[in-house]
């Protein structure tokens, strides 16, 4: 493990703490930071994300994704847990623990229903994942966020609520929204990734570009991370400090689903013998979500200032030290469980 990856949780914490002094120290600079957008992300967010992504696309080996599409109690397994599973736990979650915050209840169902297509490639790899197994669950999760998404949004925010006699909520989600967010952030890394190995292969040979090339590359992945970690809490700093108490109400249901997602998807894994690089990456796709969309869901739908997207906002800042921690539980289970792994 490089001197990066072993104080990985180092530098992030450093990046939380550096954002959340440039966005004091700078009462303006969330507004010049958010003036510019990509499908209603951030640029610099979306820049960060973008160079996070690719060098982990990059690595995969493109040519042996069949052995993952062929492997039907991976792929079930997987869409079980992050539609059927992930958004029903997060309309439960945020159902008992915020009863009597219906804005902030309604963003974490949106949250819910964003599965990951971005960050959980750099859980993956940091976790010794499989990684053509993450690239093809990141794919299938995209297509179905964009088929899926309103449907469950429509059916988590009115009809379930309006049969349990719940309180419901109209929203109207917005498909081209979606759309471009699958675009941007997987559709061009993923074109950039497949290229790189296409021509680096064809050109050097694929000794030269997994020993000498993606080695160069690869820092590219976690100084992006820690790039877009600056650059949500410059962003976001203002009302994580305004609103603590709010914060901390959101952060508690978000904290149990992530733990509950990963604990539970890794022991399903571990049942149904998948291997530790499968079961690894089977549980980062389902813990994690795909945070720009839900962000940019809640702000297109209810509005900048709008408690839906406060909770959007929350999302990743739990996140990303939650899956972090979640990382080193991974590899301790690799040790624990699967001694004689070589992945």
């Amino acid at each position: 493990m490089s001197f990066l990856d072993r104080y990985l949780a180092v530098w992030i914490m450093a990046a939380m703490a550096l954002g959340l002094l440039l966005g004091r120290l700078f009462p303006g600079l969330d507004d010049a930071l958010d003036a510019v957008e990509v499908g209603s992300v951030s640029l610099p967010i979306a820049i960060g994300l973008l160079l996070m992504m690719y060098p982990v696309l990059a690595k995969v080996r493109y040519t042996e994704t069949g052995r993952v599409t062929g492997d039907r109690k991976l792929l079930v397994a997987s869409l079980v847990l992050n539609w059927v599973v992930g958004p029903a736990l997060m309309f439960a979650l945020a159902w008992i623990l915020l009863p009597e915050l219906p804005e902030y209840r309604t963003g974490l169902v949106i949250v819910g229903l964003a599965r990951c297509i971005a960050m959980v490639l750099i859980w993956n790899d940091l976790s010794c994942g499989d990684r053509e197994a993450a690239a093809v669950l990141v794919a299938l999760n995209s297509v179905f966020q964009i088929v899926a998404f309103a449907a469950l949004g429509w059916f988590y925010l009115q009809t379930l609520p309006g049969w349990l006699g719940l309180e419901t909520t109209s929203a109207e989600f917005s498909m081209g929204a979606i759309a471009l967010s699958v675009l941007v952030f997987l559709g061009i890394p993923l074109l950039a990734g497949y290229l790189t190995r296409t021509i680096g292969e064809k050109a050097r040979g694929r000794d030269w570009y997994e020993s000498r090339f993606l080695p160069r590359i690869g820092p590219v992945a976690l100084y992006g991370l820690l790039f877009t970690i600056v650059m949500l809490f410059a962003l976001q700093g203002d009302a994580i400090i305004s609103a603590p108490l709010d914060v901390a109400r959101i952060a508690l249901p978000l904290l149990v689903y992530f733990v509950i997602m990963f604990g539970g998807s890794f022991a399903l894994g571990h049942r149904l013998r998948l291997g530790y690089a499968k079961t690894a990456t089977l549980a980062f796709t389902a813990a994690g979500n795909n945070f720009e969309l839900a962000i940019a869901v809640a702000i297109g739908t209810f509005g900048v200032t709008s408690g839906q997207a406060l909770a959007g906002v929350v999302g990743p800042l739990i996140e990303v030290p939650v899956l972090v921690a979640l990382v080193y539980v991974s590899l301790w289970a690799k040790r624990r469980f699967y001694p004689d792994s070589a992945n």
